[in-house]
């Protein structure tokens, strides 16, 4: 139960598949990204991935941790071209607009909710 000082967080997920040939594949065939997002802000303010390597998961968090959601998904693509440097961008690029997607979806959905 939420009490009135206390925002929702809801936990998103995204899917895409890995390149062939890249370490991921091996261990995956698809990248798993999940964010929780204080849905009142847009903040995500956690994620992981199933990115093969500790390094390669801490970085693409701290990347997405702090970003407002609600801004679009424009930015942390361009974010993420710009400091993400590894084989399996397009996957991350593409479960993250499906997280976005789904995001604006449950908005979407609250709002006619509560209306």
């Amino acid at each position: 139960m939420l009490n009135e000082k206390q925002h929702e967080m809801v936990l998103f997920s995204g899917y895409a598949k890995v390149p062939v040939g890249i370490t991921a594949a091996e261990v995956y065939k698809v990248i798993g990204l999940v964010v929780v997002v204080d849905v009142e802000t847009g903040i995500i303010t956690e994620a992981d991935c199933t990115l093969a390597t500790k390094v390669a998961r801490d970085y693409v968090s701290k990347l997405l941790i702090g970003y407002d959601l609600s801004k679009g998904s424009e930015g942390i693509q361009t974010i993420l071209d710009r400091k993400y440097q590894g084989n399996a961008k397009k996957a991350i690029s593409t479960a993250l607009r499906i997280i976005h997607d789904k995001y604006r979806s449950f908005k979407t959905e609250s709002e006619i909710v509560s209306l």
